[in-house]
């Protein structure tokens, strides 16, 4: 089927990004042969397009950058793919297409150095910009708190649209395999991410940012729980 004709309310809603296409078929060409893969597709979008005439109206379609490649409406189209060959994939698989999708536009940010004050008050108010469009959508609920000069920044969601379809439809089991590229991203920064839950597992989403050579990171060493998150000892920051 073609995108353009995926039976969606393109007022409020936008299809998946054509990189997020290309990364799911290329996960079914893994598991399918050939005569297959088509049908195998189009079974993907049908469930993305069933999914979303029952799902909310008001995260701004194409309006809203969180909607571009990787966000909301990419989580969701993975989920699609999740629910049609659960089968076959796996936590993996489903990482790698999120990384993919995200990971790119960080790379060509390898100048970017959080170690440095510059850059890391740079970094602050991109999330300070951030949160004025959050607040615009109220799809994620944003918090940033005052930069101290010498500290991690630190912001948190305390309303996630992605972790709030999967709870609804049944698929917080792969949100590991969504959330984990935030600590990627941030290592293509020099900077580390300290995180201690989700609003998938928890109530909030916590990102407590410094540099990589910065002690704070080494004193909340990171792990990989039983659900597959990355996540950090308890810290006392904030």
């Amino acid at each position: 089927m073609k995108d353009s004709k995926l039976q969606i309310d393109r007022s409020c809603h936008v299809p998946y990004s054509k990189t997020c296409k290309k990364e799911i078929q290329s996960k079914i060409a893994l598991h399918y042969p050939e005569a297959e893969r088509e049908m195998i597709w189009e079974k993907v979008q049908r469930q993305y397009v069933d999914f979303l005439s029952d799902w909310r109206k008001d995260l701004g379609g194409k309006r809203n950058f969180h909607n571009s490649a990787g966000g909301t409406y990419d989580c969701i189209a993975i989920m699609s793919y999740y629910a049609v060959c659960k089968p076959v994939t796996s936590f993996r698989e489903i990482e790698e297409i999120e990384e993919n999708l995200i990971l790119p536009s960080f790379r060509k940010l390898k100048f970017v150095n959080c170690n440095k004050p510059f850059w890391r008050k740079l970094m602050y108010k991109a999330f300070v910009r951030a949160k004025s469009g959050c607040d615009k959508w109220h799809d994620y609920e944003m918090s940033v708190a005052p930069y101290e000069t010498d500290k991690p920044i630190y912001y948190e969601f305390t309303a996630c649209p992605a972790a709030e379809f999967a709870k609804r439809f049944g698929f917080t089991d792969i949100m590991p395999a969504l959330c984990n590229v935030d600590y990627a991203s941030m290592e293509l920064l020099h900077a580390k991410l300290v995180r201690t839950t989700t609003c998938a597992n928890g109530c909030k989403c916590d990102y407590t940012i410094c540099g990589d050579q910065d002690p704070y990171g080494r004193e909340h060493p990171e792990y990989r729980d039983e659900n597959g998150y990355r996540r950090n000892r308890k810290c006392s920051y904030r």
